[in-house]
């Protein structure tokens, strides 16, 4: 089901998105349902992603790799590029 939105422009905006939504074949509702749903849909990838990622972070087995301090990021820097 379809329900209205009401979203108030600038009079020039609207005239802009006009010339848009002519040149795309569609209409300036058109134009902002699907910059909405393409929103909406970058955000859910996003979500997605994310939280695979989180799972594999939390799920992945520790190998006693090097732990970093400050320091020990300072000084590595300075020993290849000097002070």
């Amino acid at each position: 089901m379809k329900r209205n939105l009401t979203v108030q422009l600038d009079e020039d905006l609207i005239r802009r998105a006009k010339v848009i939504a002519a040149e795309r074949g569609t209409s300036v509702s058109g134009l902002v349902a699907a910059q909405i749903i393409k929103l909406i849909e970058m955000r859910d990838r996003y979500t997605t992603a994310r939280e695979s990622a989180l799972e594999m972070m939390s799920a992945a087995t520790d190998r006693g790799g090097r732990r970093w301090t400050r320091d020990d990021l300072y000084d590595e820097h300075l020993g290849r590029y000097g002070a």
